[in-house]
């Protein structure tokens, strides 16, 4: 899934950083330029690098087309480009020499990221406060701008690390605006102009579409350039930008209602891919806008919402692979599987299941983020355990896996399973290298927490190297995606700030 927007911890706000003076958002807010994330340390009594450098070898893969309204392929949303592949053409570190650079935002987690045309980080960040789109320097990491959009409710309750009402996901199109839902159910367009500023120059209120209560989670833009929005209780929409004309259907029914807990997907074909906590859906829309469920495939959701899961039902966001495929995991009992279906349409719904491989142990896997594109299959991280950041604290840490699945003529097979733990990494891959990104967390029998990058050969499944980010509880990233720059960097963002990491010659 998802990227939450956390509260954080540690550091107080020390300094201003205002907003473009004619932005239309509510007031800036603290942040701390130019102070790295807190070093503690214990970081001297862990390893700092294991393994060895890798290798480039670039792995075969269909291509991911270009979605004409969005941003290049790799710089759109938190899962890289419309068909949440989770995968770059870019060739990420291959762990020579690395040089790591943090800063800290004090109390925001910029969860969310994407890359304008200038190569800048354009973050949806949250706290307890409310969310803001930052742009951030891709180097130095310092914050150039930003922007409030919403403010949480605080009084409503809830768990502001649990909550992904309008903080989540955003998309970045084409022109570099950010299209983002905010706390209070609207749709906003923010605008990163060339020197780095923000402004907010659209907002269309979509509260009086929904039932009361209810939340948006996640947009995103069709071949057409429709907006496509969805809400927590399982509503589908579309917005036109130029007219301001919205449509809205239900997913699901009031005597069985849907929720939606994670990212979407589009294609070339005109199709919009959502999953709920019961089914897979592909939507089309006609010419007037209106959205239509053009088929729809229910999963085994379980008897239960497993420790580590924000609802009963799959915890990934569909992930779409060449001109066929698309994936998701469902919820069954014993073991959790991976779920491969045909995503074209006029496929008998008998015929549309490809495979359904069950992954990880019985009773003790889960995955609450997406499913990572190789290529040829698709690799799925292990969250059983995860229930916020108290759960990796005192050395503790959650249940291991990550496991590819590797697609067949006639069905799908287990490739290979590492067993390194990554609490709530979103893992990404590099398709330019040939190596899979995690964020993990191993657990230690005395009491330090220690949090890592590590690298996974794609083809065999085996650890590469790990790097210390450090040590402590302001390194937990809470379900923030891993990101590759359009210069091959790495980042990730933590509680209270982000990483940046590359080879020695790029850093």
């Amino acid at each position: 899934m998802t990227a939450l927007a956390a509260a954080a911890l540690l550091v107080p706000a020390l300094s201003h950083t205002p907003a473009s003076a004619d932005g239309v958002g509510l007031p800036a807010l603290p942040t701390i330029p130019g102070l790295p994330i807190v070093p503690l340390p214990t970081d001297l009594l862990v390893p700092r690098f294991t393994g060895a450098a890798a290798v480039a070898r670039p792995v075969p893969h269909p291509e991911v087309p270009q979605n004409p309204w969005l941003s290049p392929n790799g710089t759109s949303s938190m899962h890289n480009d419309a068909y949440s592949s989770d995968a770059y053409e870019v060739a990420g570190p291959l762990g020579r020499d690395l040089a790591m650079t943090t800063a800290s935002y004090g109390i925001r987690e910029c969860a969310t990221a994407a890359f304008d045309s200038r190569g800048r980080l354009v973050g949806l960040c949250g706290g307890l406060e409310g969310f803001m789109v930052m742009v951030i320097d891709p180097v130095s990491l310092r914050a150039i701008s930003q922007l409030q959009i919403s403010q949480r409710d605080l009084l409503a309750g809830g768990n502001p690390f649990t909550d992904i009402c309008g903080g989540t996901y955003f998309v970045l199109d084409k022109r570099d605006h950010a299209i983002a839902t905010t706390a209070d159910a609207s749709i906003v367009d923010v605008a990163v102009r060339a020197d780095g500023s923000l402004r907010q120059v659209a907002e269309w209120p979509l509260a009086d579409r929904l039932p009361e209560g209810d939340c948006l989670v996640a947009t995103t833009l069709d071949w057409s350039g429709r907006v496509w929005f969805f809400s927590q209780q399982g509503y589908a929409g579309t917005l036109d930008r130029r007219t301001g004309a919205v449509h809205v259907v239900r997913l699901g029914t009031a005597a069985e209602p849907e929720g939606i807990f994670n990212s979407v997907s589009s294609d070339e074909t005109g199709g919009v891919y959502a999953v709920t906590t019961h089914a897979l859906y592909r939507l089309d829309a006609a010419r007037d806008g209106v959205p239509d469920v053009t088929w729809r495939a229910a999963y085994d959701r379980g008897s239960r919402k497993k420790p580590g899961m924000l609802s009963q039902g799959s915890g990934t966001s569909p992930t779409l692979l060449g001109r066929r495929w698309i994936a998701i995991t469902d919820n069954a009992d014993p073991r959790t599987r991976v779920l491969v279906l045909d995503r074209r349409r006029g496929v008998a719904d008998d015929e549309r299941l490809h495979c359904a491989v069950p992954i990880f142990g019985k009773d003790t896997g889960t995955t609450e983020n997406s499913l990572v594109s190789t290529g040829d299959g698709f690799v799925a991280e292990n969250n059983y355990g995860y229930e916020g950041v108290q759960t990796t604290t005192l050395g503790r840490t959650t249940t291991p896996g990550l496991t590819k699945v590797e697609l067949d003529p006639d069905g799908c097979h287990i490739a290979w399973t590492n067993d390194s733990i990554a609490p709530t990494s979103v893992a990404k891959a590099s398709w330019g290298n040939g190596l899979l990104y995690a964020y993990t967390k191993p657990k230690r029998s005395d009491l330090i927490d220690a949090w890592y990058v590590t690298a996974i050969d794609l083809r065999t499944g085996k650890t590469v190297w790990n790097r210390l980010t450090g040590t402590g509880i302001q390194w937990n990233n809470h379900y923030a995606a891993i990101y590759l720059g359009p210069d091959g960097a790495l980042y990730v963002a933590t509680l209270t700030g982000l990483i940046r990491l590359a080879d020695g010659s790029s850093s």
